[in-house]
């Protein structure tokens, strides 16, 4: 806990020659500082570029991509029509090679990152999930889909791949943030960037309940531009 609490603390403290990097639009040390340095280090090159990316002003990161995988039990299927109420905050398409894509954008007012997905489907329009990463929070790091609705997310280093995994969730009524028991969360969100080679890589999404199983599994593979 202590040794999480300093790493939260460093997010808001700048290293030696960052302020400099960051005002000139070249780095971004907010994910490195929450994983500590020699996590970070053991990262593959190509996802510390991608999460050191300083997407400022105008600039938008753009990561196109294929669905490969997609898999949804009958309470998925279920919860992630419900979420259609707050945003369709999950993937709703079952069949796979269809297109994708990433983007991301630095949100001002939140000092964090808007994350839009858009996937294609098999009729109709495609679905586009908005998101934004906050540097915030008892982990130091919340995803908030909408509607005062998120999750506080904790970061992993896995083998070639960086993992976020959901803590907590919370909603916020009337100015008020609430944390959800246990009981009444989905389940565990699991999202997994995975090292593939130095212009791609592959994302998976992962919801799973302690007593249903697993609800909702997607995957993807995605590239630079």
């Amino acid at each position: 806990m202590a040794q999480q609490a300093l790493r939260i603390a460093a997010t808001h403290a700048r290293l030696p020659g960052e302020a400099k990097r960051e005002a000139g639009g070249l780095y971004d040390t907010r994910f490195r500082r929450l994983l500590g340095q020699s996590e970070w280090a053991s990262l593959p090159a190509a996802i510390r570029r991608r999460f050191s990316k300083r997407i400022a002003g105008e600039k938008v990161a753009i990561y196109p991509g294929v669905i490969r995988a997609a898999r949804f039990s009958r309470w998925g299927s279920a919860l992630a029509q419900l979420c259609r109420v707050i945003g369709a905050s999950l993937p709703l398409e079952r069949a796979c090679g269809l297109p994708a894509a990433v983007s991301v954008s630095e949100d001002h007012q939140g000092a964090g990152q808007f994350w839009t997905r858009v996937y294609g489907r098999s009729h109709g329009f495609p679905q586009v999930i908005h998101s934004a990463k906050r540097f915030a929070g008892p982990t130091g790091l919340e995803e908030h889909i909408g509607h005062g609705v998120g999750m506080a997310l904790s970061l992993h280093v896995r083998p070639d791949a960086l993992e976020f995994r959901s803590d907590h969730y919370f909603v916020t009524l009337l100015g008020r943030r609430v944390r959800l028991p246990r009981w009444l969360s989905p389940g565990e969100t699991i999202v997994i960037h995975r090292h593939v080679d130095d212009a791609s890589f592959e994302f998976s999404l992962a919801l799973r309940h302690p007593l249903l199983g697993e609800l909702i599994y997607q995957e993807g593979l995605f590239r630079d531009v």
